[in-house]
């Protein structure tokens, strides 16, 4: 029997991403609904929803995300929203029979000085940092959800918690995009504007752990069908959420490098030093998740490439 597994946000990031890497399993069907049609903040509305699909699994990708600019302009609206979707999406999968789930939270739910790497049991240890603190809150909350529903109803929900991510439908706006992203635009439009130089933000000395999406895809998948026994032998009850990254961090300098290879960009770079750099060091500590079997596929370099491929054919730019 086929398996009916709900990816709530696949229009996103990494909804997507596991909607690509699941499509190519036989026993699998697969159920969407676009934002239009199911307000996943609506109680009513995801009850009745949950009520006539007959739902195996549930992956939990669906989130309100945004930039450091949107988190700190709207906190009320990123913590409502997350924690009301998270807790209407996780209940009615309980009340109608789903015996797993997988949430997706962030990287943002360790402290802001948390020790590097940054391990599963950093949590709740130190500070929230404080541009991103209602959206952190709301992800803690979802892990502790997932965890109480295991512990009183025996459900097997389970976490895990990505890196920086990108790669295919990654936001690519001028102003609101994350580091990769905003760089391969700029050297892209650089490049085609005959630019002379580039102009970095910063010292490009912070290091920075990135992952590529359809990894992410895959270790969400990995982890969602480990069995019990092997979950829970690698997890604690009150500490059950696992780490995604790549175990490896570069430079902001040494990614500008691999940026300007691959889109061949040939002008001059400069930092502009009186910018910002952000904390020194933010990596994940996945060694958990290595144990458990999984290893990503794309290096850096491979991944940028395939990310790049992807920017050309959709952004609306003409190809050099």
């Amino acid at each position: 029997m086929a398996k009916r597994i709900f990816i709530a946000g696949h229009q996103g990031m990494v909804g997507s991403a596991i909607a690509r890497e699941l499509a190519g399993e036989a026993d699998v069907e697969m159920i969407t609904r676009s934002r239009s049609d199911l307000d996943l903040c609506n109680q009513q509305a995801v009850a009745n929803f949950f009520c006539c699909q007959n739902i195996t699994e549930v992956y939990l990708c669906a989130a309100k995300v945004g930039g450091i600019h949107a988190n700190d302009t709207y906190p009320a609206e990123f913590i409502y929203q997350n924690l009301m979707l998270e807790a209407n999406v996780v209940h009615q999968a309980y009340q109608h029979g789903v015996r797993k789930l997988l949430f997706l939270g962030s990287s943002c739910i360790y402290p802001r000085l948390a020790r590097q790497p940054m391990r599963e049991d950093a949590l709740l240890t130190g500070l929230l940092e404080p541009t991103s603190e209602p959206y952190a809150v709301a992800k803690i909350a979802g892990i502790k959800l997932c965890e109480s529903y295991n512990r009183q109803y025996g459900t097997d929900y389970r976490s895990v918690m990505p890196t920086n991510l990108y790669g295919p439908g990654d936001n690519y706006h001028v102003e609101n995009s994350h580091v990769i992203p905003a760089l391969l635009r700029r050297f892209h439009e650089a490049k085609h504007n005959n630019a002379d130089s580039i102009t970095i933000w910063g010292t490009g000395k912070p290091l920075r752990d990135f992952l590529h999406v359809d990894d992410m895809a895959r270790a969400s998948i990995h982890v969602m069908n480990l069995p019990t026994l092997e979950y829970n032998t690698a997890t604690e009850p009150r500490l059950s959420h696992i780490n995604v990254g790549t175990g490896t961090d570069y430079c902001i300098a040494e990614l500008v490098e691999i940026i300007r290879e691959v889109t061949d960009f040939t002008g001059a770079l400069h930092y502009d030093t009186s910018k910002p750099d952000g904390v020194p060091r933010k990596l994940m500590d996945s060694s958990k998740l290595t144990s458990l079997g999984w290893q990503p596929r794309h290096t850096l370099t491979s991944g940028l490439q395939n990310a790049y491929r992807w920017y050309i054919e959709h952004a609306g730019i003409a190809r050099a």
